[in-house]
């Protein structure tokens, strides 16, 4: 057989060169038809060992017959029916062969995202274990991460919350819109007990998430069970976060993981992503103006509640204690907290605004507090206490017994 170099070289002979087929089959030693034959081809020359027979080319024009009647009839069913006796693998192979030309095409739809319209959203538990002060530290179930991105421009969103009750998912998930500046249009979940579930064949949003989607003016869709397929774009993010971004990181406390989580993501966005052709920041305008803008006034998130203060001047949030200014003692505050902040509030004025501790089970209480209630302590002390009691006279027995007229000599009545 003629190798690629000589067929080559005999081509470049005859149409470079202009030798006549007799002078190179002389040149390059091989017969005339050889030239002829390397001339007249198309392509280089390829060893092809011819077809050799199979045991179950007798059997194809059965096979055939059976799935020209029933397409999706299984290898194994055909096996019994024409009475096949060697490996079904040999069979199976052949039915896998002629099955297409039954049955009708089934092309694959690829997934298209329309600019603005589409984000999805998850926790993400990473693996570690962060401390979050007082000797404690917690574990990713306890501190999960929420995620966000976006269908169009692949836009990627992330940040650590304290737990995944509503409050705190709700808080995140605005920080995170706020951020992007622009709300999409339909906001993608997984069955998140604070976002909804999946009840009695139809998805079932919470009143929370009824509320802040209302504010927002946007949708929220609820995957089914076991569809992780439907939100593959956050799902396949925080492969890409395990793989990308823990390795080698260490970790001092949450606001270390978010600082160092925000720095990765603005470089992640402007790398280019091959299913796109380009970054997400080449792309995130166009996402932004076919979004909705934000709401005027934003969604009340957050921890919110009401109460009378009591003598010892503390209110308790998500297991811990902050000390309220003890000149509001009996009076109605009003607590609310987001990630970062506890406020309390007396008639619109701030009596105490702390830093949210992420341990649990801690008294967290200001100077300035303490040192207010010893002297308001002191104050009602001096208020309450009773005045001194006056001198009374002490008079003789013998006055007494002249007032009565007794006589104190004998005890007679004068």
């Amino acid at each position: 057989m003629l190798d690629v170099e000589n067929w080559a070289e005999i081509r470049r002979l005859h149409r470079a060169e202009g030798l006549p087929i007799r002078e190179i089959a002389q040149v390059m030693g091989v017969s005339r038809n050889t030239v002829r034959a390397a001339v007249a081809s198309d392509g280089p020359p390829r060893y092809q060992r011819p077809r050799a027979g199979s045991i179950v080319d007798a059997a194809e024009p059965r096979i055939r017959e059976l799935l020209k009647a029933y397409p999706g009839m299984p290898a194994t069913v055909i096996a019994e029916r024409i009475g096949w006796e060697r490996s079904i693998r040999v069979l199976s192979g052949r039915v896998a062969e002629l099955r297409p030309a039954y049955l009708p095409p089934d092309p694959a739809s690829r997934t298209a995202y329309a600019a603005g319209e589409v984000a999805q959203c998850d926790f993400w538990f990473p693996p570690v274990e962060l401390p979050v002060g007082f000797g404690q530290s917690r574990t990713a179930k306890q501190l999960p991460v929420l995620t966000m991105v976006t269908g169009y421009s692949r836009w990627a969103s992330g940040l650590l919350v304290p737990s995944r009750a509503a409050e705190d998912l709700f808080a995140g998930w605005w920080q995170l819109v706020s951020a992007l500046q622009a709300v999409p249009r339909v906001l993608v979940w997984d069955g998140e007990g604070a976002i909804g579930r999946w009840r009695a064949g139809r998805p079932e949003l919470t009143g929370d998430c009824q509320a802040f989607r209302g504010t927002l003016g946007a949708k929220v869709v609820v995957c089914k069970p076991a569809d992780p397929e439907a939100k593959g774009l956050v799902e396949r993010f925080h492969d890409y976060l395990e793989r990308s971004f823990l390795p080698g990181r260490a970790f001092a406390g949450p606001a270390d993981f978010n600082a160092q989580l925000q720095r990765w993501l603005a470089v992640v966005n402007t790398r280019v992503r091959r299913a796109l052709g380009c970054s997400p920041a080449d792309r995130i305008t166009a996402d932004r103006q076919a979004m909705l803008a934000l709401p005027p006034v934003p969604p009340a998130t957050g921890w919110r509640s009401s109460a009378r203060l009591a003598r010892d001047h503390y209110v308790r949030l998500d297991s811990n204690d902050y000390s309220v200014h003890p000149a509001v003692i009996g009076r109605r505050v009003q607590v609310t907290a987001d990630l970062d902040r506890v406020k309390v509030t007396c008639e619109g004025r701030v009596v105490a605004d702390h830093e949210r501790i992420w341990a649990w089970h801690q008294t967290i209480t200001d100077p300035a507090h303490l040192a207010a209630a010893r002297a308001l302590r002191r104050e009602r002390m001096t208020v309450i206490r009773p005045p001194r009691e006056a001198e009374v006279q002490i008079r003789s027995l013998a006055d007494y017994d002249a007032a009565l007229g007794l006589d104190s000599s004998d005890g007679t009545v004068a």
